[in-house]
């Protein structure tokens, strides 16, 4: 089976390596707004931590100007161009998406597998919008943003990586020269001066820009529903999750409680009546457990009338947050807002300037 997955990776490579080609010689076209636009992406499949840093710059930037979502809406039900409100399903919508309209309900979430027509149709529709964060659109290139930030995992480095599908690469390495920010993340928090050094060696063989890093910090534990019961550090639980990548969750938790049994599924999975039997008959072996999961998978059950009550009352997720290490470049979020504004140059060129556009100050 991996021998034909390593053969199945040569075609996969072929393809992409074709339709770059049609990018850069004009076959294909990207199409340049207006409007500001931030894309936060990656080159490989699953777990980089993305949605943590797009929240991470929507949260930062809504202090300064209007900022619409905008996201595929990967594993929706649905097609074509959806704003999503707080009462959405995650199956019309997609869990991240609704993930981040719960956290930030004020601002314009949107979800829409055609990404040029979606930020046409916001243009239009929401003259008011000052700058849009695309979600997972490096790769993408019908849309040419005005800033590109990559997210890298530490935990799966791209330079010993392969394509997909017998590895997790599903952008070319040397695409990470269209990058204007690198964030690394999952980094551990005692992350050494050489270490970094590494990463920044193979980084700067593509493109030599800023790179940060960081790592994930859990917060405490929260109930998904009323509860009687609490989850202090050192107790019982149960892990769920249902993430691109879920070992740094996974060995998260086993740091800072007993870990008795753990149930990991594919990113974006839908739970079943069996996956519920499952967990629950899991419970009543571990009586004094609680059931951890994360904020993602919190999304999907939190309207879920598969879960029984008993389930309910030891349902806690994890939040989580970034923190920049000691050794990252200075003031990622202040550098990022300058450079939306002009008024920082990366190498021989400023964002603003890339393609010939004024970049007009934010209110």
């Amino acid at each position: 089976m991996r021998f034909l997955l390593k053969l199945l990776s040569y075609p996969y490579r072929m393809v992409v390596y074709v339709r770059h080609w049609m990018f850069d010689c004009g076959l294909l076209k990207s199409e340049k707004f207006s409007t500001p636009i931030i894309c936060v992406g990656n080159i490989t499949v699953g777990g980089t931590g993305k949605t943590p840093t797009a929240e991470l710059i929507l949260a930062y930037m809504m202090q300064y100007c209007r900022v619409a979502f905008l996201s595929r809406g990967y594993g929706r039900r649905t097609k074509g161009y959806l704003e999503v409100k707080a009462s959405s399903s995650y199956r019309e919508v997609g869990d991240e998406p609704l993930q981040v309209k719960l956290k930030f309900p004020e601002a314009l979430v949107v979800v829409c597998e055609k990404r040029a027509e979606a930020i046409r149709r916001i243009e239009t529709e929401h003259p008011e919008t000052e700058l849009i964060i695309m979600d997972d659109g490096f790769q993408h290139r019908y849309v040419d943003p005005r800033i590109n930030v990559v997210v890298i995992d530490s935990t799966r480095p791209f330079y010993k990586d392969t394509y997909l599908p017998y590895g997790s690469l599903r952008d070319k390495v040397d695409s990470l020269y269209r990058a204007h920010y690198f964030i690394v993340t999952k980094c551990h928090e005692n992350m050494s001066l050489l270490d970094q050094r590494l990463w920044r060696k193979e980084l700067h063989k593509v493109a030599y820009q800023k790179i940060y890093f960081t790592r994930i910090v859990p917060s405490r534990a929260i109930p998904l529903f009323d509860t009687p019961y609490s989850l202090e550090e050192g107790g019982e639980v149960i892990v769920m999750a249902g993430i691109g990548n879920p070992r740094p969750f996974v060995s998260g938790a086993k740091e800072r409680y007993r870990v008795d049994d753990t149930f990991i599924f594919s990113d974006h999975h839908v739970y079943s009546v069996s996956d519920i039997k499952s967990i629950m008959e899991s419970l009543e072996r571990h009586p004094k457990a609680m059931l951890l999961t994360t904020e993602k998978d919190a999304v999907k059950l939190r309207r879920s009338r598969r879960v029984p009550d008993y389930m309910r009352e030891r349902l806690f997720y994890q939040p989580v947050k970034l923190e920049f290490i000691e050794g990252s470049d200075e003031d990622f979020l202040g550098t990022l807002k300058n450079d939306l504004e002009g008024k920082v140059h990366l190498g021989d060129m400023s964002i603003g300037g890339r393609d010939g556009r004024e970049t007009g100050e934010m209110r």
